[in-house]
């Protein structure tokens, strides 16, 4: 069995215990364990094959290499087959309803007997819900203004997750011999936040023999429909894959065609038409030849199309980046020849934003600090929770202090190879104060401010408190600005064209968050900030060594930004970015 695979069974089976109310550790032991899994470079399988031990792999204990082992063996998990007898996989749906939680969602199945989000609403709109103890009439609004989130959850996945399923698409479509070309499309090329399906484009002489191999896909659920040159999938999960085979001499032209943007597509064959030409999926064409008329990039008429570049070229236009594809500036940049050269994961010289075992995170500063040099980066700040965030062990005065301590001792160990910055994530109060004492955050190197509590108030009152925080003289950025979790919950009430503006006249920074359950700033946020001049620095949030590999989304939502490298603060060295810091 596959890492992935092993994941997903982990994952499923800690959905399962969190609906019966499993101790959380429990929880997190095994979701731990299949973020290592799903990140190795190993085969899970290989090590049981070799009698080597499993629990030497970073966040894997005894019970978590059991299942392993259990699943490499027989193919399932015999818990998971149990606990389904008793919880229908739909009612995990509820789960996604912001607020709702396992405990409550049990309740719903067992005394309403709810299965599914319909049912949910149907529930709802009999006031049925608040009829139950510990719920209510705000309850049950809540959750109906809730499953309208709920509903888009499943309908797209978020960019990580669709990430990993391309990963094991690619691995498993390499097996194929007679793969001549090969590449996804759709919105996971033009790296959106969200994904709805997966588009996969194949060049190959033996289309039938390339569909065959796609129907062993491990994740299958139901193969929709199969043509000769198209097919589709259902993955087990519900989400769709789309195989197009296509001519060599077309995969450029349609490559172009699936990746989109809709608008950008427009705007393309607009541009197109006005040179007398056609633009679609099968290739360039001069309008009212053999070639376009016929769809057949054989015959006569036929101008482009075997290369994406080719197709840009042929309206006189350079090639633009995926990412850009959104029918914002791209064709301007391009008309003016001014395309910009976006930022990449390895422009990144540092990583502003992340949690040790001090407050909720999984490894502690040394770990962290290996795990960071490990990846090529230069310094990191180490930004735990301060107080008022106490589910997450949050630091007081005191305890920041000590922190910092014990950092200006590991910076002297390091003697300049490295540089770990004395930090904290500090929340801004429901008044607008700052949760930790002036004169301790004035000893930092680099504080964040974010809002983590308070997130009902009123628009004009979270602007207030961020605002205020941005006057603050030992603030640095300000840390996930809208507090939205994508596919979970909807971003805070809060004026960001004000904060942008505000940022931008006292001199402070803007946090894109790389972790894929956040991405905020969004990418039309990016976009004002970087037209008003305010400097963006992309984090990843990490909780654990493992998310510190989340950074390439952050840089992928700046990209879709029209960020460069000069735009985002962490690509200078750190005394460049202190040296700006103190001019503020």
């Amino acid at each position: 069995m596959e890492n992935s695979k092993i994941a997903e069974r982990l994952e499923h089976l800690a959905a399962l215990l969190e609906f019966q109310g499993a101790s959380p550790f429990r929880l997190k032991a095994y979701r731990n364990g299949a973020e290592t899994i799903r990140a190795a470079a190993a085969s899970v399988a290989s090590v049981f094959a070799q009698n080597q031990d499993l629990t030497t792999w970073p966040g894997i204990g005894t019970s978590v290499a059991e299942k392993c082992r259990e699943l490499v063996e027989t193919g399932s998990l015999k818990q998971i087959d149990d606990l389904e007898q008793e919880i229908p996989p739909s009612v995990l749906d509820l789960l996604r309803v912001p607020n709702l939680g396992p405990k409550k969602a049990a309740t719903l199945f067992k005394e309403l007997g709810v299965k599914d989000l319909e049912q949910l609403k149907v529930a709802c709109e009999q006031q049925k819900v608040r009829s139950l103890k510990g719920f209510g009439v705000k309850t049950e609004q809540s959750i109906l203004e809730g499953i309208r989130i709920a509903a888009q959850a499943n309908q797209r996945m978020r960019i990580s997750e669709a990430d990993k399923m391309v990963r094991a698409l690619r691995e498993h479509f390499s097996a194929f011999r007679g793969l001549e070309r090969f590449e996804f499309a759709g919105s996971y090329r033009r790296g959106k936040e969200t994904v709805g399906d997966i588009d996969i484009l194949a060049v190959t002489t033996d289309a039938a023999g390339l569909m065959d191999h796609f129907a062993k896909f491990e994740n299958l659920g139901t193969v929709l429909v199969r043509g000769e040159t198209k097919m589709s999938i259902r993955l087990d999960t519900g989400f769709q894959v789309d195989l197009r085979v296509v001519p060599s001499k077309s995969f450029g032209a349609a490559l172009q065609y699936f990746t989109g943007s809709q608008n950008h597509n427009v705007e393309l064959r607009h541009r197109a038409k006005t040179k007398q030409l056609k633009i679609n999926e099968w290739g360039v064409f001069v309008i009212g030849s053999p070639a376009e008329l016929a769809n057949d990039p054989q015959l006569e008429g036929w101008v482009a199309g075997c290369e994406e570049p080719d197709v840009y070229a042929a309206v006189d236009l350079p090639w633009i980046d995926p990412r850009l594809r959104e029918m914002r500036d791209e064709f301007a940049w391009a008309d003016a020849g001014q395309l910009p050269k976006l930022v990449e994961t390895k422009d990144i010289r540092g990583d502003l934003h992340m949690h040790t075992t001090a407050s909720d995170g999984e490894n502690s500063l040394e770990e962290m600090v290996a795990a960071a040099r490990e990846r090529g980066l230069d310094y990191i700040a180490i930004t735990d929770h301060s107080q008022r965030v106490a589910v997450a062990n949050g630091l007081n005065a005191e305890r920041v202090l000590r922190q910092w301590e014990q950092i200006d001792k590991l910076n002297q160990q390091l003697a300049g190879q490295f540089t770990v910055l004395k930090s904290i994530e500090c929340d801004i109060l429901e008044d607008g104060r700052l949760d930790l004492p002036d004169e301790v955050l004035a000893q930092a190197d680099w504080v964040m401010a974010s809002i983590h509590f308070g997130i009902k108030q009123t628009r004009d009152e979270i602007t207030r408190r961020i605002l205020g925080a941005i006057e603050h003289p030992s603030v640095s950025a300000i840390s996930h600005p809208t507090g939205r979790l994508i596919n979970r919950r909807e971003a805070y009430e809060v004026d960001i064209p004000a904060v942008i503006e505000h940022a931008a006249k006292h001199r402070k920074i803007l946090e894109l968050n790389a972790s894929p359950k956040r991405l905020d700033l969004d990418d039309l946020h990016v976009r004002q900030a970087r037209l008003a001049g305010v400097p963006i620095v992309i984090s990843t949030d990490a909780h654990s060594t493992v998310q510190l590999d989340n950074l390439r989304f952050g840089v992928q939502q700046a990209q879709r930004g029209g960020l460069t490298a000069a735009h985002v603060i962490n690509t200078q060295p750190w005394t460049e970015i202190r040296r700006w810091l103190r001019k503020s």
